[in-house]
């Protein structure tokens, strides 16, 4: 069985809660600018709607860390 530290599981959490908050103001984004990130409104919504402990799908561009 696998353990984890206590910061292990502070760093899970608080990739979590920036995904969430990230996904949710992602669906708040108007037209113009989700086509300035480079993404559709079905993206955004597909994107949006994902549960939080799922990774992007959305590839990063070179000058994008992960």
């Amino acid at each position: 069985m696998p353990r984890f530290s206590l910061a292990q599981i502070r760093c899970q959490l608080r990739q979590y809660h920036q995904r969430r908050r990230s996904r949710c103001q992602l669906l708040t984004l108007d037209d113009r600018l989700l086509e300035d990130i480079g993404i559709t409104r079905a993206q955004a919504c597909k994107e949006g709607h994902k549960p939080f402990w799922r990774h992007a799908s959305f590839k990063r561009g070179p000058h994008e860390s992960h």
